[in-house]
């Protein structure tokens, strides 16, 4: 089997509005079929960011974190979006046995906790949020092995942040 080679992006952002910025410049780039995985520790803003990129695709409806019910799904313009927190989920079986599979072809999945179902999709993209050096900072690497995300890591590299 070979092995696939990582395209890769870290972003700083400063502040919120930072965050926000970040997640809005990546939704204008997702579309149907599209899987973006996060990861961080606890209050590192997972479902903030999630907030965010979901108002990025036009959505005006209220976004909460599906720890229990375990998947939200809202509609947007571009495509409806399937919000799923991994953390309850035990493995990929388990993940599979939600019966959520109708949108992975035509919707945009977000998944928190994503590495809890590793290995489920192909090649997501995966989000990995971090703390900064100073409140309010954090730090996201971006990665897949996908070539999709190649244009998509230049344009936010190049893109405003502040």
């Amino acid at each position: 089997m070979a092995v696939q080679e990582l395209h890769s992006l870290t972003l700083t952002a400063q502040s919120e509005a930072q965050t926000a910025q970040i997640a809005v410049q990546l939704a204008a780039h997702l579309r149907g079929g599209d899987v973006v995985m996060l990861d961080g520790t606890l209050a590192a803003g997972k479902t903030f960011f999630i907030r965010a990129l979901i108002g990025g695709l036009g959505s005006d409806e209220d976004v909460t974190s599906p720890t229990y019910t375990l998947a939200n799904i809202y509609e947007t313009n571009r495509a409806p979006v399937l919000h799923v927190d991994a953390y309850r989920i035990e493995n990929k079986k388990d993940f599979y046995h939600l019966g959520l599979d109708d949108y992975f072809d035509t919707g945009i999945c977000l998944i928190e906790w994503g590495q809890r179902i590793d290995g489920f999709f192909d090649a997501p993209l995966q989000i990995d949020i971090a703390f900064g050096d100073s409140e309010g900072t954090r730090v996201f690497t971006l990665s897949s092995p996908d070539t999709r995300w190649i244009p998509v890591f230049e344009a936010l590299a190049s893109g405003p942040h502040d």
